[in-house]
C-alpha cells in the first residue's frame, strides 16, 4: 500500500484530504509537527507528498528543498496562492505538481495516482536503475557499489542488503530477525557470530568510505543507523 504524507497546518482540510486518499486504498499520515517535517519524512518514508506552502515557521518551499536533498518522492503543492510566480517557485524548488485551493478531492486523487504510476508503476522508466539515498551517500544495489562525494566502495551481495535495510530504515532502530530474513532464507541455523561478522564488515566498506560510528548496536534488539557524514 502506498503511503502519502500531507503536510497541511488545517486540521480540517488535512483531516479531508486523509479521509478521501484513505478511501481509494492508499495510507494516508497527517504531520502535526512543523518545526520536524523532514524527521517525519525520513520517518514515514511517503511515496508521495501533499505539502502546502503556507505554514507555521519554514513554508512549503523550505520543506521541498530540504526533501529533495535526500529523495524524489513526488511532491504535489497545495495553495491558495493562485499566481503564476507562486507556481514557478514550486515547480523550480523541486514540486512535481501544483494545485490551488478550493479543489476537488477527486481531481488530488487522480493527481497522486498519476504521479505514483509515473514514479513507480506502469509509467516509471524501466531502465531506472534502482538507487537509494541518504544525506549524500548513495547505494546501487544492483551495481553492488555504495559512494560518497568522491569515493566509491564495491560490496558484496550481503553488505548491499544490510545497507539498503539500514538506508531505507532509518532513522528506526532494524531488528535482528528482520536482518536475519533479508539476508537468509532459513536463518534458524544462523548464530548471533555470523551476522556480527558481517556487520564487522560492512563498518569496514564505510569506514572506506569515511564514514565513522554510524552504526549503533543496539544491545538485545538489533542495529540502527546514524547519520555520522554530511552531504
Amino acid at each position: 500500500m502506498e503511503t502519502i504524507m500531507i503536510v497541511e497546518d488545517d486540521p480540517k482540510l488535512a483531516e479531508m484530504l486523509q479521509q478521501h486518499i484513505r478511501k481509494y486504498g492508499f495510507e494516508a499520515i497527517i504531520v502535526t509537527d512543523f518545526e520536524h517535517v523532514l524527521d517525519q519524512f525520513q520517518s514515514i518514508q511517503p511515496h508521495l507528498v501533499v505539502m502546502d506552502i503556507h505554514l507555521p515557521s519554514f513554508d512549503g518551499y523550505y520543506w521541498c528543498r530540504q526533501i529533495r536533498t535526500i529523495s524524489t518522492c513526488p511532491i504535489i503543492f497545495i495553495s491558495a496562492r493562485d499566481g503564476e510566480m507562486d507556481q514557478v517557485m514550486a515547480l523550480e524548488y523541486g514540486a512535481d505538481d501544483y494545485m490551488t485551493k478550493p479543489f476537488h478531492y477527486e481531481l488530488v486523487l487522480a493527481k497522486i495516482r498519476s504521479h505514483l504510476r509515473r514514479a513507480y508503476g506502469a509509467y516509471a522508466a524501466q531502465a531506472d536503475e534502482r538507487k537509494i539515498e541518504q544525506t549524500g551517500l548513495v547505494l546501487y544495489p544492483e551495481r553492488l557499489e555504495a559512494l560518497l562525494h568522491d569515493k566509491s566502495v564495491l560490496l558484496t551481495k550481503k553488505e548491499a542488503v544490510l545497507l539498503e535495510v539500514f538506508m531505507t530504515s532509518y532513522p528506526r532502530v532494524v531488528s535482528r530477525d528482520k536482518i536475519l530474513d533479508k539476508l537468509w532464507d532459513d536463518h534458524a541455523y544462523v548464530d548471533d557470530n555470523t551476522l556480527s561478522v558481517n556487520m564487522t564488515r560492512l563498518r569496514k566498506k564505510l569506514s572506506d568510505l569515511g564514514i565513522e560510528d554510524a552504526m549503533e548496536t543496539i544491545r538485545g534488539v538489533g542495529y540502527r543507523l546514524h547519520i555520522t557524514w554530511s552531504k
